[in-house]
């Protein structure tokens, strides 16, 4: 009978090992996630899409989010008529070496 209960408490300890290994994982890839870095860069480039000097804006925000972040990113735009007015779609790409985020968005 002893036999039997300590070969279930290994299962046990294995069980709750496992348990404890794939939550540690999991928090790690939540904190690995560059969430305000993403809204800040989107937040400038939608704030930019209407100004005379959006190249210049664009190609300073490529440079710091290389050199701040290390963060390769590129945004596209191009005009659309939508219901007889006209849009801008624009495509927004981030690439950290983790983080692969692509949006796209009318403005």
């Amino acid at each position: 009978m002893g036999f039997l209960i300590s070969i279930a408490l290994l299962f046990l300890m294995l069980i709750v090992s496992q348990a404890t290994l794939v939550g540690q994982t999991t928090a790690e890839g939540v904190l690995e996630f560059p969430k305000h870095e993403i809204r800040d860069f989107r937040s400038e480039v939608i704030r930019s899409v209407h100004l005379e000097t959006t190249n210049d804006i664009r190609e300073d925000l490529r440079l710091l989010s290389l050199k701040r972040n290390h963060a390769v990113v590129s945004v596209e735009t191009s005009e659309l008529w939508v219901e007889d007015r006209q849009v801008t779609m624009v495509m927004i790409r981030y690439n950290n070496g983790v983080t692969v985020y692509e949006e796209t968005l009318l403005v």
